[in-house]
């Protein structure tokens, strides 16, 4: 099966008080085919920085390569570490070019970039269009986003913790691997706290009758 047309996912991103928390589903699907149950859609682009990706398998991987290795050269030549602000602003452009070049398969991708600088704990939201939302509470992302936001505007409230947090992303992606065929067989978490990023919940789904 072609990588070009696996797709669907949900992805969360959740704003807290001491950290930002980021989720995904492990599913890629082709039209009603599982092509994939261990996909990874949560990617390090920086010692501080994690985008997470839905879309178009093999445009999105791309320009997650693409950013990480920009964000390199970025901070090669300044001598120091780029910001969430600036970082995002990046892949937004390379986004935005993206879906306007001409190609046989649609270049979509939708990503969450979250990360922490000297200023704060951010979360972006990069449309396929290349539009930037900066995330003042939570967002979700992909095919069961739609179940997800039930769950996230039900039960986010002010200033949970990245514990809280957790919690409610595992939910909120629950919600979607229960009613959106597109999302399932398991679910990554990671955090980003004065600690660094770290790797809460990685864990798969055996979908299997025995």
């Amino acid at each position: 099966m072609d990588e070009n047309y696996l797709k669907g996912t949900t992805t969360v991103g959740i704003i807290c008080k001491d950290g930002v928390v980021l989720a995904a589903d492990k599913r890629a699907t082709a039209g009603n085919l599982i092509v994939n149950k261990r996909t990874d859609k949560i990617y390090e682009i920086s010692s501080n920085m994690v985008i997470t990706m839905a879309g178009t398998v093999s445009d999105a991987q791309l320009l997650s390569k693409l950013i990480k290795a920009e964000l390199q050269l970025k901070k090669i030549r300044s001598g120091r570490e780029p910001n969430v602000k600036e970082s995002a602003n990046l892949l937004a452009g390379m986004v935005y070019s993206n879906i306007r070049r001409m190609s046989l398969i649609p270049g979509i991708s939708h990503f969450l970039l979250g990360g922490k600088d000297e200023t704060g704990y951010y979360i972006y939201d990069i449309f396929a269009d290349g539009s930037l939302t900066p995330c003042e509470d939570f967002v979700t992302s992909g095919s069961g986003s739609v179940f997800a936001y039930g769950v996230l505007e039900t039960l986010y409230t002010p200033n949970i913790t990245t514990e809280q947090g957790v919690e409610l992303a595992v939910k909120s992606i629950n919600a979607a691997l229960a009613r959106d065929t597109a999302t399932g067989n398991g679910i990554h978490i990671v955090t980003i706290t004065s600690k660094g990023i770290t790797n809460v919940v990685d864990k798969d789904v055996d979908t299997r009758i025995r």
